[in-house]
């Protein structure tokens, strides 16, 4: 189903809105049924199941560099309460559980923060590039996605995405969680870190893995939407391979739909 018409809300109503929904996280925290990872060690298991990275440094349209130099030590601070993490069968990693409320206090600087389509200085700015590699990584393992929330703006034109459209995973504290649930029966393990110029992950397993995944984009559109502005669209699958190379399964993964922020180059007939 398709995005409507953005709607524009007072900044009381936002305030509260967002207060309701950080408490009520905090109640799932405490009440709710899941098993939620704690542990960590620095001691890394044997097998790496998927490994990726990110370049940490981008040039950005109308983004100070400043904010994405902040954003590095940003990062830096929170793989410190992600890098190491277990997550044994039955449980539940929650991304903003284990990181916290990111402060001042805590040494978060002003980053680049997505809103409403366009982008302002925050504290904490730039930890989306964290969820959306924990995000990526998941997809090519066997543990399960069981919240995610999809960026509702298209702020950036695709220059060098090596990723598809809608891969990633939108975090905002504490209310938009990443969460990963472990519904095997080895124990996984994630594994961060920062060199010069990537932001590096592992999702590390106690046995060696006897499946591969490919996640690909399966359908893209365009609409042009009456009140002006344009949906982009998309379905991502990943196919899941065998130790032969053989695909055992082609699975749904997720449904996108963005507003764009900036002009479509669209051809005739994509309307």
């Amino acid at each position: 189903m398709n995005l409507i018409k953005p709607i524009k809300r007072s900044r009381m109503r936002l305030m509260l809105g967002k207060a309701y929904y950080i408490i009520w996280r905090h109640l799932q925290w405490i009440f709710g049924k899941a098993n939620y990872a704690r542990t960590r060690s620095a001691v890394l298991l044997d097998y790496i199941a998927f490994s990726h990275q990110t370049p940490l440094i981008r040039k950005l349209k109308d983004v100070d560099m400043w904010l994405q130099y902040n954003k590095v030590d940003n990062l830096k601070i929170a793989l410190k309460r992600l890098n190491g993490i277990v997550l044994k069968p039955g449980e539940t990693l929650s991304y903003w559980k284990l990181i916290g409320k990111p402060s001042k206090r805590k040494g978060y600087k002003e980053g680049v923060v997505l809103y409403n389509g366009g982008f302002k200085p925050g504290i904490g700015g730039g930890l989306c590039q964290l969820s959306n590699l924990i995000y990526w990584l998941t997809l090519h393992t066997p543990l399960e996605v069981v919240e995610r929330y999809r960026h509702s703006y298209d702020v950036f034109p695709d220059a060098n995405r090596t990723q598809p459209f809608g891969s990633g995973a939108t975090c905002v504290y504490n209310y938009r969680d990443l969460q990963i649930w472990n519904n095997t029966n080895e124990t996984y393990q994630l594994h961060l870190f920062i060199d010069e110029e990537y932001l590096n992950g592992q999702w590390r397993c106690s046995e060696k893995i006897s499946r591969t995944y490919q996640v690909y984009e399966k359908k893209h559109w365009i609409t042009h939407e009456y009140w002006g502005g344009y949906i982009r669209n998309n379905v991502i699958y990943r196919r899941v391979l065998d130790q032969e190379g053989n695909i055992a399964a082609d699975e749904y993964v997720s449904e996108n739909h963005a507003i764009m922020m900036y002009a479509p180059l669209l051809k005739q007939g994509e309307l």
